[in-house]
């Protein structure tokens, strides 16, 4: 998922003002850096204005034979959209138990509890709102059974129990455990039948409702992901459970789905996979059958409004894919724009990661009003943000491009998003930034982007330890991309890209751990990476080199007037090999150091016909992981404690602003 970035004009400009400012006042000159900032896309980026022709049929398929995950799961289920809000389901739903251990329970995900009142552990800890989106105040939904039984027909009702494994609120209703009648043993399946009710929210958080809007993610009872030995390095085998957090996303096991769903007859519907069969009209409603394999998740959105194009692809590691768009009315001239974008990423990311191997992809395009369904990603079907009138800037794009992305990382390699969200959201922007800059020419503007990490923290704590939504955005998506950015300045882009190949290879479909990437990257490099993941992913490691001091004596030697000049330079943060140093003299010579970073400090001394005027670490801003640019600089002669209160009282300002505005 994208966090908005409704407020990124403010964060940068008042970033750039106060950044541009402090180097002016004591360095005398400004730096350009290239800014990803929205750019107006020129209007011959739109597609014509449409003819009034009706738009040509959905195209329907049929599953292939191959097999690319261990398919744990089986969905079959019945959906139908009732007038209103609500939605009446069937479930038959298959699990194959994937360890030796036998199991007397099974657990649901009943994720639409998260906003059944203000008191479940989702809106306590988002405060009701979400990436700038705030909770309608009737807006409420939830999720019930009406119906849980065994082939045999044995009623389950009375062996259900909410349970709240993460916070003990027993108010949070978003899991619950089922006990079994007898065990499943190690390879055995069990098959269970449903029926459930859902009351669809009004959209704020990924799902709900709005006008004649329907935004079907995590709709349905969802069972817990159960993970062997071996897995994410458990050595004793288990489910992984936890509610619905108001940081937290999501993880499940692989499986088929086959998926029923009826609305009224005006509506169109985008779901996950493809549909087998053509809709048909019935007693006033439209009747779709989708199917999906090798997928951990199933989504569907529904509009009458929806304008459909579909177009097919190919690239060499993409055999063929129908790329199939919804778009809102307000955006249907730009179909051209999504289509480059959607073509752009597929290209790039499976020639980077491998092959696309599923048939399709849909890109849902929400109306305004329905904003915060935007920007998710769910398998073989993402949505854009929220469409308006007014033309928008390269966004469309990124959120396009950001949102494939996903279709690897949390798709195919599947990480567990509620303990190791880095692994998913820190990838993806990592991919993003790649792309964009390849195909549009944004470049970040990453000393800004570090600047916004003022408060750092492991990114291998679950997501729902984060303070706030700010330092959890901050750190997944920012913090996770420098990390990887890190080890590329390191190793070098070729070899990044090596390693980045090598982990999705090998851990398509098997949901690894940061440890296991951890082994990709020594085992591509041939050295050890211990020390850089201890410092930077499993704690909250930045770097911080600062110019602690300068003197300058004056000698005389072979009868000429010399100056004795020390400079040193101090480590305030992490390590970081290859520091470089700029030394100015005050007749306009100046000396490049490299420090390799591991003492707490190094002191340069130079004997020159000039005195040293100003020294500075990382003058080009190269060091990624730096987040504390202030003291990076020294002049000579500057009263210590002037530099001191100036240097604070900005850097103090700058947190107090990038602190005070959520993602």
């Amino acid at each position: 998922m994208i966090p908005r970035r409704a407020k990124s004009w403010l964060i940068i400009s008042l970033a750039l003002c106060l950044f541009a400012g402090g180097v002016w006042i004591t360095l005398g000159y400004n730096r350009s850096i290239s800014s990803e900032l929205p750019v107006l896309t020129p209007e011959s980026g739109k597609s014509p204005a449409k003819n009034g022709a009706p738009a040509p049929p959905e195209s329907v398929q049929s599953p292939t034979a191959e097999v690319y995950s261990k398919r744990v799961v089986e969905y079959h289920m019945d959906v139908k959209l009732n007038e209103g809000n609500k939605l009446q389901g069937t479930q038959t739903i298959t699990w194959t138990h994937p360890g030796k251990k036998t199991v007397n329970e099974l657990y649901f995900h009943m994720y639409p509890n998260a906003f059944s009142s203000a008191d479940t552990t989702f809106m306590k800890e988002s405060g009701g709102k979400l990436r700038g989106d705030v909770m309608p105040t009737d807006g409420y939904g939830s999720m019930k059974f009406t119906d849980m039984q065994t082939e045999d027909g044995l009623s389950l009702l009375h062996r259900m129990q909410y349970v709240q494994p993460d916070d003990g609120n027993i108010k949070d209703k978003t899991l619950i455990k089922v006990r079994l009648p007898k065990p499943v043993k190690g390879g055995e399946s069990i098959t269970i039948r449903t029926s459930f009710e859902v009351s669809l929210p009004k959209i704020f958080a990924r799902m709900g409702k709005t006008d004649d809007f329907v935004m079907a993610g995590q709709w349905f009872p969802k069972l817990s992901a159960y993970e062997p030995v071996g897995r994410r390095g458990r050595t004793i085998e288990g489910w992984n459970l936890h509610q619905y957090h108001g940081n937290s996303e999501f993880y499940a096991d692989f499986g088929i789905y086959s998926v029923r769903i009826r609305v009224p007859e005006t509506y169109k519907v985008a779901a996950t996979g493809f549909p087998t069969q053509q809709a048909t009209l019935k007693n006033g409603e439209k009747v779709y059958q989708f199917y999906a394999d090798d997928v951990h998740d199933f989504a569907w959105a529904a509009s009458p409004d929806f304008v459909y194009a579909e177009e097919p692809f190919s690239a060499p590691n993409v055999p063929g894919v129908r790329i199939k768009l919804y778009l809102d009315p307000a955006h249907q001239d730009l179909k051209e724009r999504y289509l480059f974008a959607a073509k752009a990423a597929l290209t790039n990311y499976s020639k980077w990661f491998g092959p696309y191997p599923y048939a399709t992809l849909s890109i849902v395009v929400p109306p305004k009003a329905a904003n915060g369904a935007g920007g998710m990603e769910y398998p073989t079907l993402i949505t854009a943000f929220g469409a308006d009138d007014t033309t928008p800037g390269y966004d469309l794009e990124r959120t396009v491009v950001h949102e494939i992305g996903h279709q690897y990382f949390y798709g195919m390699v599947a990480s567990n998003e509620f303990e190791e969200a880095w692994l998913d959201e820190g990838f993806t922007s990592y991919a993003e930034d790649k792309l964009m800059e390849q195909e549009y020419g944004l470049i970040p503007n990453l000393p800004v982007q570090s600047g916004l990490i003022t408060s750092p923290a492991p990114l291998t704590q679950p997501s729902w330890k984060f303070d706030s939504q700010n330092q959890y955005a901050s750190n997944v998506y920012t913090r996770g991309k420098l990390v990887l950015l890190g080890i590329e300045q390191q190793v070098g882009a070729k070899t990044m890209e090596r390693i980045l190949a090598t982990y999705v290879k090998k851990y398509r479909f098997k949901h690894p751990a940061t440890g296991d990437f951890q082994k990709v990257v020594e085992q591509v490099t041939r050295t050890s990476w211990a020390d850089y993941f201890d410092q930077y992913v499993y704690r909250n490691g930045m770097a911080d080199f600062a110019v602690e001091k300068i003197n300058v004596s004056s000698i005389e030697k072979d009868g000429k007037k010399m100056y004795e000049s020390s400079v040193t330079i101090v480590k305030k943060g992490s390590d970081f090999p290859k520091v470089p140093v700029r030394i100015a003299f005050e007749d306009g010579h100046t000396v490049t150091k490299h420090w390799d970073g591991h003492e707490d400090r190094v002191t340069y001394k130079l004997t020159y016909t000039s005195p040293v005027t100003w020294a500075m670490t990382d003058p080009l801003y190269d060091i990624v992981l730096e987040n504390r640019h202030m003291n990076n600089f020294l002049r000579t002669g500057l009263d210590e404690q002037v530099k001191s209160r100036w240097n604070m009282s900005a850097t103090k300002l700058i947190e107090a602003i990038f602190g005070g505005l959520s993602w």
